[in-house]
């Protein structure tokens, strides 16, 4: 506990983080450190009035990812994001981790197309009902657009030059800073799979970033 509070401290008085950033970042180790009780103070993400809710989330536990070669994802979310790679089996799937979440990579589903022309015609479906089913399958109406991961220790020219070198960025695209919190810095790129990852963090007050402002 003692090095993870005197690092925050440290990149306080190094400049990487402001005092805002490392009040919000030793608020946020407390809490998960020591826990809370029922009647503590509303963490941070919980909606005020939510307390009588029967779950209570608290990160992601992980993201199940579906790619076309999972060694290639493997490789590009572990050498580029520093995912530490677990369970690969070799052949369809690993777990990449990071913090207390995990990303699942594992080659796409094939559908069987012999198994899906002997299938029985579907029958007409029911009249909708007033409210949906438990455990009813739906053709969904809308998808994950983009995940962004936070980075430590963040510095946004640094970030830009690595995927520039890496060529995913062009030296036109400049960061993108509306994430409404104070700081916050990110980049859009495309992984192997074209999906849109953000790239973020908190930008310190020597950030290029800060200095604009």
């Amino acid at each position: 506990m003692e090095q993870i509070i005197g690092k925050l401290v440290r990149d306080f008085e190094d400049g990487h983080v402001n005092r805002r950033q490392l009040v919000q970042n030793l608020a946020l180790f407390f809490s998960v450190a020591m826990g809370e009780s029922a009647n503590a103070q509303t963490p941070a993400g919980l909606p005020a009035g939510a307390k009588d809710s029967p779950f209570r989330t608290i990160g992601i536990d992980h993201i199940s990812y579906q790619v076309k070669d999972y060694r290639v994802t493997r490789d590009f979310y572990a050498e580029l994001m520093g995912m530490e790679v677990k369970n690969d089996n070799g052949k369809t799937q690993c777990e990449l981790y990071f913090g207390e979440s995990m990303l699942l990579a594992r080659n796409r589903q094939q559908r069987n197309p012999e198994a899906a022309a002997a299938a029985p015609t579907a029958a007409p479906a029911p009249a909708a009902t007033a409210g949906p089913q438990a455990g009813a399958r739906q053709a969904p109406t809308s998808l994950v657009d983009h995940i962004a991961y936070r980075i430590y220790n963040w510095d946004t020219d640094q970030v830009r030059e690595e995927l520039m070198r890496r060529k995913l960025l062009d030296e036109a695209t400049k960061p993108d800073t509306g994430g409404g919190i104070a700081g916050y810095s990110s980049f859009h790129v495309r992984d192997p799979d074209g999906f849109n990852l953000q790239i973020s963090g908190l930008a310190g007050p020597k950030d290029s970033v800060s200095k604009k402002k």
